[in-house]
């Protein structure tokens, strides 16, 4: 199988979303570029994965409706950019996907309590929603906790949702002179992490013969074009992020072992090293074609799946 064969069959057995592959592009190859892009960039990025004009119209509105995306026109052309505050939840989930796994758990756990009822209805709904897309669990009425929490990221979440100062964040060990039960089981009391793991194993039997195409085509001198490179990138990002993302990045001493997260990553930093130059360039012309003042990738970028070297 080489890669234009590898990418017809994912695209025909599971083609993404449109909107869904919208957010994947603007967060892997857009925001890296300032963040804004020209529809008729967007158009023509979008075109090899089978969507016209209309789908990605609709898909940019709906973001633009629902606050991820703010739109401009610039006589009878339109641009869209991310919005500040949906900025900062890129960055932040953008960086938890490229970031490697290497969580250790220190014996602490993390707890948010809603001690004294501070929070309303609608403040601990939006509070419960938000820590359980960060991997909170809920470990009893009232107090959602994490043995691994990260602390800059539980501030700016709370910060942003409105409530910081209005809950109790505390962490605890157990206590050497009681004899308890061990923190480690409320791994097992909090979080089912058996359909992680499968959608992990999906993950590498759909791309582990895209890498052997990538190192087939290298060692033949038969390279993968700059389009075809982000296509595979984006294809790539857009499956890794479905799986990690729904990831409660437990410390790797409380996961099962062997866990397949591990693999998936190394297996996404692979594919990635071996197409993203090539994919830059792609994305560089495309998006000088309409603005030639397009930034190039900022330096963070770089940074992703522990340096691009």
């Amino acid at each position: 199988m080489n890669c234009n064969d590898w990418i017809a069959d994912f695209l025909a057995s599971d083609p993404p979303r449109s909107k869904s592959l919208v957010v994947t592009i603007f967060g892997d190859a857009i925001v890296p570029h300032g963040g804004m892009v020209w529809l008729g960039s967007l158009i023509e990025l979008l075109a090899p994965f089978g969507v016209n004009d209309r789908l990605l119209r609709t898909a940019v509105f709906r973001l633009a409706q629902e606050g991820w995306l703010g739109a401009q026109r610039d006589g009878r052309r339109s641009s869209y950019a991310i919005t500040p505050p949906a900025m900062a939840r890129f960055v932040h989930a953008y960086r938890r996907i490229y970031a490697p796994l290497n969580v250790h758990w220190d014996g602490s756990w993390t707890l948010i309590l809603n001690g004294d009822g501070a929070l309303d209805a609608a403040e601990r709904s939006a509070v419960r929603k938000e820590l359980l897309w960060e991997g909170y669990s809920v470990i009893a009425p009232g107090i959602m906790g994490h043995p691994a929490a990260d602390g800059p990221a539980l501030d700016e979440l709370l910060k942003r949702l409105g409530v910081a100062g209005k809950l109790f964040v505390v962490q605890g060990k157990t206590m050497r002179q009681v004899c308890g039960r061990p923190l480690s089981e409320l791994v097992a009391d909090g979080w089912d992490v058996s359909g992680v793991a499968q959608g992990y194993d999906q993950f590498i039997a759909q791309f582990e013969p895209l890498l052997a195409a990538l190192k087939s085509a290298a060692s033949s001198n038969d390279a993968v074009t700059p389009q075809q490179a982000f296509v595979v990138r984006t294809l790539l990002i857009h499956a890794y992020r479905r799986v990690q993302l729904h990831d409660p990045q437990l410390p790797v001493e409380l996961l099962p072992t062997p866990w397949p997260g591990a693999l998936a990553y190394e297996l996404a930093r692979s594919i990635y090293l071996a197409v993203y130059a090539a994919a830059e360039q792609h994305i560089d012309a495309t998006l000088r074609r309409e603005d030639p003042a397009a930034p190039a990738a900022e330096p963070a970028f770089f940074d992703r799946f522990g340096g691009l070297t």
